[in-house]
């Protein structure tokens, strides 16, 4: 669990980045690369970039060379992603801090990616600030979001965008309370606490220094913050997708006739039996308030029946739901 300790001051401070930090995107994804979590949600992307993985080539040593500096698990370095809090999301820029770091700084974060079984290349040259190590991870930077982040940059722009004009409308008409209460089923807040799901305990105290909110299209599940606690406080969040389900009758018939994210629920209610509306939420990658919308159109249409037990709604197929489920194919 990660708890970020709040005062009066920071409370006053908390920020939403307006756009996607490209590097963020890049780290991400890169951790997308090595599991299959989140198929609904990234399934055409996993798709479209599996020829650039397959194949030997640029895109295929671009991802292995950066697999290593951004292993799948609880630590990569935080120098891959500097903190910007000047709204300045230009890849070049973010690329020339990456490089300007510190050499102190790169030698004590590989030492902290090595503890954990990280592998990067050229580690000894990079630790040391070798200008040669520094300018081939620029350049992998560089081809890596041209090959395997560009192509989706419209659908990430639009996602990210609907996410922040969500949570403004939030901050606008509830304050700072209502804009954390959206980030329920992933975070709790208690003040002056707020309390999320993450991989390790950790107290983070702002200080009143403030928090940025940085929304991610790769970013999945829960929240990741920078492991070092002196630097800006942000905190990256993923941000609703579309949910194109990957197995064809979903991706055609059904979702069709439903709507993707719709499709998605249905099949998820039924292979679990029940479920709570927020481990749906995090089943599709939506937001709770969007599952909590759909699931109520398809107990309208009959296909969903809802019920109470104590303070959870749980969501199950109706058999009307589940002809429908057969009909299709699953």
């Amino acid at each position: 669990m990660l708890r970020i300790h709040f005062t009066a001051q920071d409370l006053e401070y908390i920020r939403i980045a307006r756009r996607p930090d490209p590097l963020w995107e890049i780290v991400c994804s890169v951790c997308r690369l090595q599991n299959k979590e989140g198929t609904l949600a990234f399934g055409p992307w996993r798709r479209s970039v599996a020829g650039r993985l397959r194949e030997e080539g640029p895109g295929r040593r671009t991802a292995r060379l950066l697999c290593g500096l951004v292993p799948y698990g609880p630590y990569f370095p935080d120098f891959l992603t500097p903190a910007v809090d000047g709204g300045n999301t230009d890849l070049r820029h973010g690329i020339d801090r990456v490089l300007a770091t510190p050499r102190t700084r790169l030698r004590t974060e590989l030492g902290l990616l090595a503890g954990v079984g990280g592998r990067p290349f050229a580690a000894a040259e990079l630790a040391r600030g070798d200008s040669t190590a520094l300018r081939a991870l620029g350049s992998a930077l560089s081809a890596y979001d041209e090959l395997f982040v560009g192509p989706f940059r419209e659908r990430i722009d639009a996602a990210v965008t609907s996410d922040v004009a969500w949570r403004s409308r939030e901050l606008s008409a509830g304050g700072t309370r209502a804009l954390l209460e959206t980030f329920r089923p992933m975070a709790r807040w208690s003040p002056p606490v707020l309390e999320l799901d993450y991989p390790v305990r950790r107290d983070l105290h702002l200080d009143g220094r403030g928090l940025l909110l940085v929304p991610s299209y790769f970013c999945w599940r829960m929240p990741v913050t920078l492991v070092d606690g002196t630097l800006l406080p942000m905190l990256v969040y993923p941000v609703d997708k579309p949910v194109v389900p990957d197995e064809p009758p979903a991706g055609s018939s059904l979702a069709r006739l439903l709507g993707p994210t719709r499709a998605a629920l249905l099949y998820e209610i039924a292979a679990r039996g029940c479920a709570s509306t927020s481990e749906l939420a995090a089943a599709v990658g939506s937001s709770l308030p969007n599952t909590s919308q759909q699931l109520a159109i398809l107990r309208e249409a009959g296909l969903a029946a809802s019920r109470r037990d104590g303070r959870l709604a749980l969501h199950l197929a109706s058999p009307l739901g589940r002809r429908l489920l057969d009909s299709t194919g699953t």
